[in-house]
């Protein structure tokens, strides 16, 4: 059955609020609609688009905040960032992320993502990657969105911050790292 356009928008408007970075072709493949019909909703609701949301998430905070490296040098946008704690971040895949061949992302641009979410998350003027474990699970593809999450774990023996990062595509987790940060502070 049919849900009424009140009903739709009433819905829409929650899922939205729960998962503000879903995209309009997800919520249209949700409810079954057009993705026009998901944009007009939107409109009429006055909710933004996916970026303008998304950016209105990452603060100018940030910028005074991270210490190691400028915010505009982490790749993807950075969604949420407490130092020395947790980060996330989303990368979306776009052509020049994938081989031309089979629209395969790089694993060069997964590693960087992690690799410097890693190294936002550091509350230090100089945080370097010492070491990293990595696992890819599974090929992103181009058009997916991978958001990836890192988590501060403490301190190994050299007195290294341990920070473990996993992404996303939806909820199959595509890669998994252990990053053991050097920072200036040891």
């Amino acid at each position: 059955m049919k849900k009424t356009k009140r009903v739709r928008q009433e819905e829409l408007k929650t899922r939205i609020e729960q998962m503000p970075f879903t995209t309009d072709e997800e919520l249209a493949k949700s409810f079954g609609v057009s993705i026009q019909t998901i944009r007009l909703d939107r409109m009429e609701l006055g909710i933004p688009e996916l970026r303008e949301r998304i950016k209105s998430v990452a603060t100018q905070e940030w910028n005074e905040t991270v210490k190691a490296l400028p915010v505009e040098e982490i790749i993807g946008e950075v969604v949420d960032l407490e130092l020395d704690d947790r980060a996330i971040s989303i990368l979306d895949i776009r052509p020049e992320h994938v081989f031309s061949r089979n629209h395969i992302a790089r694993g060069h641009h997964l590693f960087a993502q992690a690799n410097s979410l890693a190294v936002a998350l550091i509350n230090d003027e100089l945080a370097l990657t010492a070491r990293s474990t990595i696992h890819f699970s599974r090929p992103v593809k181009l058009g997916e969105r991978v958001v990836a999450k890192a988590t501060a774990k403490g301190e190994d023996d050299k007195g290294r911050t341990i920070v473990s990062v996993h992404s996303f595509v939806g909820n199959e987790e595509v890669f998994a790292g252990t990053f053991e940060m050097y920072r200036s502070n040891q």
